[in-house]
């Protein structure tokens, strides 16, 4: 299996770019939690070992790059509120995200490398979407790193909050313990209301109660 590498990125440079930014983001399968975007520029000649896209490396190693990545590298993080993604659904929030995330650079990069097919409005700079992005460029699986373990946190911490939904284990994501306790013990305000397990209980509490 190839790895990720800085080719794309050496490919804008010889075309011009002097900063460019790899983008991703993270959490758009989950039913509770906000979608959350990294933006990171490498310096060439500071690129951590072993990066990779974020779901193929295991906890330590996640969170040992994590930690290089924000000692070496320009990081900008974004998210989009639960709020947000039921006003103007998961694929528009997530793209917000990455725009958030590209804004909060402490130097403005001059040219984007998206994960995906789809370009967020108003970056300003130049852009290209690149499909499976993650393994393909290391400034992409940098920002899938950050981001991954940035909501990770989030969730975790949302779990003391919340106990009995496994957000430290799940991350919101839809696994039999998060629907059981749906179930079980109702929505939280941190719970998507558009995605259909949390609206369809809604729904039934709402046909219960009416």
């Amino acid at each position: 299996m190839s790895k990720p590498d800085y080719e794309l990125e050496q490919l804008a440079i010889f075309r011009g770019a002097t900063s460019v930014v790899g983008v991703d983001e993270v959490g758009r399968g989950p039913l509770a939690g906000p979608v959350m975007a990294a933006a990171v520029v490498l310096s060439p000649d500071r690129i951590p070992e072993g990066l990779n896209d974020s779901k193929k490396l295991g906890v330590k190693r996640r969170e040992s790059l994590y930690e290089q990545i924000l000692e070496v590298a320009d990081v900008g993080f974004g998210e989009a509120t639960v709020e947000e993604i039921d006003q103007i659904n998961i694929l528009q929030a997530s793209l917000l995200a990455m725009r958030r995330a590209v804004h909060d650079l402490k130097s403005p990069a001059d040219y984007a490398l998206v994960d995906g097919k789809f370009i967020p409005k108003g970056l300003n700079i130049p852009a290209e979407g690149v499909v499976k992005g993650d393994a393909k460029s290391v400034s992409i699986s940098a920002a899938s790193i950050v981001a991954k373990i940035r909501r990770d946190r989030l969730m975790e911490s949302l779990a003391q909050q919340f106990p009995g939904y496994g957000w430290e284990r799940n991350a919101g994501y839809p696994t039999v313990e998060h629907r059981e306790a749906l179930k079980n013990l109702g929505v939280t305000p941190h719970h998507r209301r558009s995605f259909a397990p949390v609206h369809n209980i809604l729904y039934q509490e709402k046909n219960i109660t009416s």
